[in-house]
């Protein structure tokens, strides 16, 4: 069977609003990762793998970002930032290719999400772990897993309330949130969240950002020939962490999103 050019692909696959979808997409995937998963696309659509498949595809590389960074030095950081951008790439893919068979699942919508939260938790621990220096010739200082291990901790609560306003309202009968109802009912919460939005320090968190911050960490590292600039960002990662859990379920209570 002939493949689709990514012409016919596009509007498909790429309906309006996929790129538009103010918490569902991610920056990566409008700026470039989009494009080249069309170019996967192609070569998958009249195969026999399956969007569920790719999904589970997507999961290992989320989680394998965590022993990717226990590699010492620039190289681990790479491996890492090349981990999470493949989980990016299969999660563009998979949705992707399901929409363009029409072969919608519930299990890849879970799984989907299940992966979201290993991945960011894949990278905040093995960051945390990378900062101990576990290769080192001196001491492991566990304080830098620990630190990483609780921004992970804090990465996933974050992600679970939002995921919990669903199951909340589905329990009491109430139809899915609308983006609207995310402001904050006091107009000093909707200023405030509005601020934070815009300094985005929040999405540091995320396996993706955090990655990146890690690579250019690791550069720095190098340059001082220590683990300095590491468990420094370690230490910040697992403070945001914690303030933006309290704050998003602050935000969450302050919206109409439980109403």
């Amino acid at each position: 069977m002939q493949k689709p050019s990514v012409a016919e692909l596009r509007p498909v696959v790429h309906p309006p609003g996929v790129k538009d979808r103010r918490s569902g997409e991610h920056w990566g995937g409008r700026l470039y990762m989009r494009e080249i998963s069309l170019r996967i696309d192609r070569h998958l659509v009249n195969t026999r793998v399956t969007p569920n498949q790719l999904t589970y595809v997507m999961t290992v590389f989320g989680v394998l970002a965590a022993p990717a960074l226990l590699v010492p030095g620039i190289p681990g950081a790479l491996l890492g930032v090349l981990m999470v951008q493949l989980y990016l790439l299969f999660d563009c893919v998979d949705g992707e290719i399901a929409r363009w068979r029409k072969q919608y699942s519930m299990t890849g919508v879970y799984v989907d999400r299940v992966a979201a939260y290993l991945c960011d938790a894949a990278v905040l621990v093995g960051f945390g772990l990378r900062a101990s220096d576990l290769w080192g010739t001196g001491r492991i200082d566990w304080l830098w897993a620990f630190l990483g291990t609780l921004a992970a901790l804090g990465a996933i609560l974050i992600k679970s309330e939002t995921d919990l306003v669903g199951v909340a309202r589905h329990q009491t009968g109430k139809a899915p949130v609308q983006e609207s109802a995310s402001e904050p009912r006091s107009s000093g919460m909707a200023l405030a969240r509005r601020a934070a939005g815009a300094l985005k320090f929040h999405r540091l968190v995320l396996g993706i950002e955090a990655s990146l911050l890690i690579l250019v960490l690791a550069v720095l590292d190098t340059v001082r020939d220590d683990l300095f600039f590491s468990r420094l960002g370690v230490a910040v990662l697992a403070g945001i962490a914690m303030l933006q859990t309290v704050l998003h379920l602050v935000s969450i209570l302050a919206s109409s999103r439980l109403k």
